[in-house]
């Protein structure tokens, strides 16, 4: 029969006398204590400074859950042919797939979290990713202890599939996936990595570091397909006609998408818009909130978000509200008697609104007679406020309640309409 890491394995448990057991268990125990004590020192170490490591920006803190079965496992592999020099480590073969497995599956949750759940919340799909990947890594461990694996292999290597004219093994179709996967989820996690540091970047305009991370971002995807592909030995010169049907079909039903994107990277490399600009797009106003590549989302003031596409933005005019000054000028109107002395009210007016806490002292207020109306004289009072964001009809309203009392205190009268009905009874024969 042949012998398998877990056959071997038992031969050792079968004869508990054998000293090289209890030297097995004894290492295997010191490994395990040693990487979760040295983990757990890095961490404390590491907890209060919020250290990064390397370009990948790994947190010793956040990393320490992965840390702990990579330091077990690197003191394993130390120990394992340093005690074969006496002994069978028969235990020890089947101890480091074990961790081994222990430490992917930690690493992968890591790195998917850092990717896809960056703000901290797990979603249903990642959960239940999770769970089929760390099913997959133990069926694999199980397979290697067992002894299948060779079996596993030499069957995929025998399935093969017809591709045209050629013949492709399920196990390079097994490769190439896997290939593929690892590669552009790494790409994903330094690409991810790489924009926490570009947006930090202080001295470069919030749309410069939008398009840096995006194109760099892209480029590492892009790279990550083409090595994974190379290494499984996949020709690329097969990809030129993926690409020139992937270009006639851009061309044809994806050109509203296409522009879209190829004008977000215009308005971020124009820096026409940025995060927090009040901007009016048609009958959308509202505050930028964020810059897609393909749409941008605008908060309106009553909390409802739009969505935007960029190609709207590039082919339509845009008022931007923020982009040299933030300062906006509103109205309001009132009417009065026209037995009002106009001089005096319109310096009240202007008093009275100079004290609503939101409105600029930079121009100042001003109260105008816009008009002599059929009920009174029509005034017009313009203000300036600094803080569009935080709404318009909210500091109308504080202006107008103001300007009332204003008025009632100095017993100034406000026409309104009146009219004289009159019923004219039938006159008898």
């Amino acid at each position: 029969m042949t012998s398998t890491p877990l056959n071997s394995l038992w031969l050792d448990f079968s004869n508990l006398q054998y000293p090289g057991l209890l030297w097995q268990v004894g290492v295997l125990i010191f490994c395990l204590a040693a990487g979760w004590g040295m983990s757990l020192a890095l961490t404390r170490l590491f907890a209060q400074q919020d250290v990064k490591i390397g370009v990948l920006g790994l947190k010793a803190e956040r990393f320490s859950r992965v840390l702990s079965p990579v330091l077990a496992l690197v003191f394993l592999v130390l120990a394992k042919p340093l005690l074969a020099l006496w002994y069978h480590v028969n235990l020890l073969r089947v101890a480091i797939p074990l961790v081994t497995s222990f430490v992917l599956i930690r690493l992968a949750f890591y790195v998917l979290r850092r990717i896809f759940a960056r703000g901290g919340k797990v979603g249903s799909v990642l959960l239940l990713f999770e769970k089929l990947f760390a099913t997959l890594v133990w069926l694999g461990v199980a397979i290697y202890i067992t002894g299948l694996w060779p079996d596993l292999v030499d069957y995929l290597e025998e399935f093969v599939i017809p591709v045209g004219r050629k013949k492709i093994s399920l196990l390079v179709v097994s490769q190439a996936a896997v290939s593929v996967i690892v590669t552009v989820i790494l790409a994903l996690w330094l690409g991810a990595s790489l924009e926490e540091r570009i947006m930090q970047l202080d001295t470069v305009h919030s749309s410069m570091r939008a398009v840096m991370a995006r194109v760099g971002r892209a480029l590492l995807i892009l790279i990550a397909v083409l090595v994974s592909l190379s290494l499984v030995g996949i020709d690329l010169t097969v990809l030129s006609v993926f690409g020139g049907a992937l270009g006639v079909g851009i061309g044809l039903g994806l050109q509203k998408i296409a522009s879209s994107y190829v004008s977000g990277f215009v308005i971020l490399l124009e820096r026409s818009l940025a995060v927090g600009d009040m901007v009016t797009v048609d009958k959308y106003y509202g505050k930028v909130t964020q810059i897609k590549t393909r749409y941008i989302i605008l908060q309106g003031l009553d909390g409802v978000d739009s969505v935007v596409p960029n190609d709207m933005l590039v082919s339509s005019p845009i008022q931007n509200h923020s982009l040299t000054n933030k300062t906006l000028r509103l109205a309001t109107h009132i009417t009065v008697s026209y037995q009002t002395d106009i001089e005096k009210v319109l310096q009240l007016l202007e008093q009275v609104v100079a004290s609503v806490q939101r409105v600029s002292h930079n121009p100042a207020p001003l109260a105008m007679l816009s008009k002599f109306g059929a009920d009174g004289f029509e005034l017009e009072i313009g203000f300036w406020i600094e803080d569009p964001e935080n709404g318009r009809m909210n500091v109308i309203s504080e202006v107008n309640r103001a300007m009332w009392k204003t008025l009632q205190i100095h017993n100034v009268s406000i026409p309104y309409p009146q009219r004289e009905v009159r019923i004219i009874g039938e006159q008898s024969v």
